[in-house]
């Protein structure tokens, strides 16, 4: 008989034992952590749930680092909106309500006040968000605007657009301070007033002559190229107090009119016009009176109308595609004009090559096609002058700046903001126009009145980067501004919250604030507060909104719609997100109540078998033998 130790055949005991301090050692880590296993090995079948759910999760979060970012931007994007609208209001009140007191500068109070409010809003469209220039467009490292001061007096060889003011002033009021009119009669015909234009498109252009003259007395309306209208008194004086009024269009697209009384008294009011001793001398009387109406509307109204247009022509640029002087084959050649003919034989007014029917010109994509006669739509006779096929082009493009021709050479202009592309199936034809590269395109471009001189220019002209001042320098490619920035705010849902600081509702905001601050007046001129009045009331009423143009509310109830579509998106997240971690919790977790009881039970077990394994170890055969 063999008696064995508590060894090899017995080590089951201590296995025993060490499995149970392993299930208490895991459920001690359980209880610590809350956690089912530190592993996923350990989490069983549901591990790849588990796997699911921290991937929604972590996406979760990041679409909420993604929301806070653009909550963040979005919110100093509408403190700039909110900035910008507050200085068009305060701008807008204070043309309104300003004293026309003019300082040492020649400028009142409300212009002063312009000054400053305009470099605010130039300093708020370059709001950064971190390091994102937030009204650059795609552009995001580069300030939106150059600043305020450059745009107002330019650099050393850039002009700004204080210089573009003054030399558009020059073209409008022209050399006898007559707006490009002039006012005649014709050889040998004393009872007949004529008011001209020159051509050129600056100054006041003629829309309209209202007469209640008596007497016999003739008004031709303004018609032909460039237009003129007249005024034929007969034979027979007018009355005392008949009336006739010339209606004009200036050069910001408003209109003036100059009413004059017909009146015996002498020497005549503020107005009229002395009736003669005949209708040879009340027709002198007429024009002397209608000359110095015209001069006194050219230093007051149209001083103000010329600023305005400037500073379009300054923040609005436009594409320009100038030819080049060419004559038509008339005996001797002579410089093509509006009346030239697009096809003809030799010695006549027509261009040196004709275009013939089937010939295209293409405007943008938009093809003008050539026919024998009866055009209609996007055609053209062949018969037709090249001021109708101007006009064509002008209506194709969109522009708002008429394509003029002057001394033969055709300047045609694209719409705001928007290239222009010019081609020709009659390449030799187009050439005859004096554009002799097909396919020509030009980029937009402030435009500028093409001199010195001035005062006798012809037509306005794109201004390169050498020599004006590009006011924006940001990003300006295709799409929507909005569209310049892109944030994912659901696994879905995407907002657009891009801006241009270009964009119309800026852009015609600075302007507006840009031309107030700039124009400066001679307190010596008798003039000087019609012309502050003028430019005020301008100001102003460009101040109010506008009809079918975007406006900054526009653009703070699209940024609203983001924050809302974000805000949503953000909310349904974290529900998602509570539901997620619950059911990861179910499957990682433990009851913490359950593990402390089986860690109870375990340690109960553990210390019984200890004990167990301690009397058997301490088992000796000397117990077993019989007491002698």
């Amino acid at each position: 008989m063999s008696i064995d130790g508590v060894s090899g055949r017995t080590s089951y005991i201590g296995t025993t034992i060490l499995n149970l301090r392993n299930q208490l050692n895991d459920l001690t880590t359980q209880l610590a952590t809350g956690k089912v296993s530190t592993t996923y090995a350990g989490q069983g079948l549901d591990r790849g749930f588990a796997l699911s759910l921290r991937a929604q999760i972590s996406g979760i979060n990041a679409f909420s680092d993604t929301a806070t970012n653009l909550n963040t931007r979005l919110s100093v994007a509408n403190l700039t909106l909110q900035g910008l609208s507050d200085v068009g209001t305060q701008v807008k009140n204070g043309a309104t309500t300003a004293t026309l007191t003019l300082n040492d500068s020649g400028q009142t109070s409300g212009q002063i006040t312009a000054q400053a409010a305009f470099a605010n809003a130039v300093a708020m469209l370059n709001s950064q968000s971190g390091d994102r220039y937030l009204f650059s467009g795609r552009a995001m490292d580069t300030p939106a605007t150059v600043s305020a001061d450059t745009m107002l007096k330019g650099t050393a060889t850039q002009a700004g657009l204080t210089q573009l003011i003054n030399e558009r002033k020059q073209a409008d009021q022209g050399a006898g301070m007559m707006g490009r009119l002039s006012v005649s009669s014709p050889p040998a015909t004393t009872t007949v007033t004529s008011i001209a234009e020159d051509g050129s498109p600056f100054g006041l252009k003629l829309l309209s002559v209202q007469s209640s003259l008596t007497g016999g007395a003739t008004v031709t309306q303004p018609a032909g190229t460039p237009k003129s209208a007249s005024v034929d008194l007969g034979a027979v004086n007018p009355k005392d107090g008949d009336k006739i009024k010339f209606n004009f269009t200036l050069p910001d697209g408003t209109t003036e009119a100059i009413e004059l009384t017909a009146t015996t008294t002498n020497p005549p009011p503020a107005g009229s016009f002395l009736i003669g001793a005949d209708t040879a001398a009340t027709t002198a009387n007429l024009q002397s009176t209608l000359t110095s109406s015209i001069k006194t509307l050219s230093d007051t109204s149209l001083v103000a109308a010329s600023a305005v247009a400037a500073s379009n022509n300054f923040f609005n640029p436009v594409a320009t595609v100038s030819g080049a002087a060419v004559n038509n084959q008339n005996t001797p050649p002579a410089p093509i004009s509006g009346a030239t003919a697009l096809s003809g034989a030799a010695g006549t007014d027509s261009l040196s090559t004709s275009f013939a029917a089937g010939d295209t010109i293409t405007v943008n994509g938009t093809p003008i096609t050539f026919v024998a006669s009866g055009a209609t739509g996007n055609q053209v006779n062949v018969t037709d002058s090249v001021q109708t096929l101007m006009a064509k082009i002008d209506q194709i493009s969109g522009t708002k700046n008429p394509s003029t021709i002057n001394n033969g050479a055709i300047t045609l202009h694209g719409a705001d903001g928007e290239s222009l592309s010019i081609s020709s199936s009659n390449t030799t034809a187009l050439g005859a126009l004096g554009i002799a590269n097909n396919n020509t395109t030009a980029a937009p471009a402030p435009l500028r009145v093409g001199g010195p001189p001035f005062d006798t220019a012809t037509n306005l002209v794109a201004g390169t980067p050498d020599n004006t001042v590009y006011w924006y320098t940001g990003e300006n490619g295709p799409g929507s501004a909005r569209g310049t920035a892109v944030a994912q705010v659901d696994q879905s849902i995407t907002v657009q919250y891009g801006a241009r600081a270009n964009e119309q509702a800026f852009r015609y905001l600075l302007q507006n604030v840009a031309v107030y601050a700039a124009v400066t007046t001679n307190a010596s001129n008798p003039n000087a507060s019609a012309q502050v009045t003028a430019l005020a009331q301008r100001v102003s009423g460009n101040l109010a909104p506008q009809n079918g143009q975007q406006q900054i509310q526009d653009v703070q109830a699209e940024f609203a719609g983001a924050q809302t579509a974000t805000k949503a998106a953000t909310d349904r997240q974290t529900q998602l997100k509570g539901m997620a971690e619950t059911m990861l919790d179910s499957v990682e977790g433990v009851n913490q109540d359950e593990v402390a009881t089986k860690i109870l039970a375990l340690q109960t077990s553990l210390q019984a078998s200890y004990q167990t394994t301690s009397m058997l170890y301490q088992t000796t055969l000397l117990k077993y033998l019989p007491i002698s």
